[in-house]
């Protein structure tokens, strides 16, 4: 799988949290925006994490974090990182919420995120930083 291919990074098991300018529409078919910037924080869990259920120990960290800058021609991977010390700089959204999107093929799929155009504006001036 090419690290490029943002719709297999979004469809694999592991738990990430999405962080988009736009809603996500891969297909643009709806028309209203010709581009999008969009996160993924990996979640790396340990055992005894509780997925965010009451009274879970363990504990959930971001692994790895990728950037695309999203076109109706193709994805382009803009940032990427395993380095805790960048990864620590960046704000976790804790008000992620299910958010449906969908992928190049049509599918419709069902990820935690959120779209905050002004916290990847911020993402933004962070990786030039870094």
């Amino acid at each position: 799988m090419s690290l490029q291919d943002l719709s297999e990074i979004i469809k694999l098991p592991q738990r990430k949290l999405i962080v988009s300018s736009n809603d996500i529409d891969l297909t643009f078919s709806s028309n209203k925006e010709t581009t999008n910037t969009i996160f993924v924080l990996m979640i790396k869990e340990s055992r005894g994490s509780a997925g965010g259920r009451g009274g879970g120990s363990g504990m959930r960290k971001i692994e790895k974090i990728l950037a695309f800058d999203v076109e109706k021609d193709g994805d382009k991977l803009i940032y990427e990182t395993s380095a805790e010390a960048e990864i620590e700089k960046f704000e976790i959204p804790y008000s992620a919420v299910a958010l449906d999107i969908v992928l190049r093929s049509g599918e419709k799929y069902v990820v935690q995120g959120i779209v905050d155009p002004q916290m990847v504006i911020d993402y933004l001036r962070l990786i030039k930083k870094i």
